[in-house]
């Protein structure tokens, strides 16, 4: 965990769940929390991944009282009902209190696993506690038994855009792409990641340090885009203070109040 740190992401995944054998779920939990209680930087964002039901709530418990707000939030795995997310928002609800700390304080990202949490996953990330989704691919991929096309993984093509969709319903940050086992080939990682992209998310999780700098080259704007993001968003605010709605930028095309939110969100993604 400590060598994750200097790996360039934003933030780290401390994983309970699918990383753990059923055996050594206490001892992982144990060695989470000593971590959580040792750990005094600022960044990367600390997340613990928690397993699911009353294990997953105890897990929340204990990490909650041992890391404080030292946890950004807790990703949740294979979420397809409210009321999972309720029984885990009221166990929250009581680690925070124990600990002084404001109601709400702990996030959740709801990941979403399964063909019933996919078709679910607007009502989902309406959630009062979930503030982010993310699609799991290898469970969703097996359930539905299809076979990825390496590249551009067009097979899930559905499920990405329904998540897409569904964050940008409840007024979500787009959604977190799936991890990638294949941490051996950079090209086909690149060309994954890169799909990702256009279909709407903004970052993805990854399980291998050697995967951060393609990640963050891919959903870091380029110096041209931040250039032109900001010479848009500079016609634009000039055409609206002299009583315009639209604009024409360099190459002659129309710019309105739709083009300009694009050119907004790129200068956001800025490292």
């Amino acid at each position: 965990m400590l060598k994750a740190l200097n790996s360039g992401a934003d933030a780290l995944i401390l994983d309970l769940e699918d990383a753990v054998a059923p055996s050594s779920k206490e001892g992982a939990r144990t060695a989470v929390c000593s971590f959580l209680a040792q750990f005094s930087g600022v960044a990367p964002a600390l997340w613990v991944r928690i397993n699911q039901g009353e294990l997953g709530r105890n897990d929340a418990a204990d990490v909650i009282s041992y890391g404080g707000l030292r946890v950004a939030g807790l990703f949740v795995p294979k979420v397809d009902s409210l009321a999972e997310l309720d029984a885990l928002d009221a166990s929250v609800q009581s680690a925070e209190a124990e600990i002084g700390i404001q109601t709400g304080s702990i996030q959740f990202c709801a990941l979403i696993e399964t063909a019933t949490g996919v078709l679910r996953s607007a009502e989902l990330a309406l959630h009062q506690r979930v503030n982010r989704i993310a699609i799991g691919e290898a469970d969703l991929s097996s359930e539905l038994g299809v076979e990825l096309t390496p590249g551009d993984e067009h097979e899930l093509l559905l499920a990405r855009s329904m998540l897409v969709l569904a964050a940008s319903a409840a007024g979500l940050h787009p959604p977190i792409g799936p991890v990638s086992t294949n941490f051996s080939d950079l090209d086909d990682f690149r060309e994954s990641t890169v799909a990702l992209k256009k279909l709407g998310f903004v970052g993805r999780s990854a399980i291998h340090p050697a995967q951060v700098p393609v990640i963050n080259e891919v959903f870091t704007p380029s110096e041209a885009e931040v250039v032109k993001a900001l010479r848009l968003v500079g016609l634009f605010e000039l055409a609206v203070s002299e009583g315009r709605g639209v604009c024409v930028d360099d190459l002659g095309k129309m710019v309105d109040e739709a083009v300009v939110r694009s050119a907004r969100r790129t200068l956001l993604r800025i490292r």
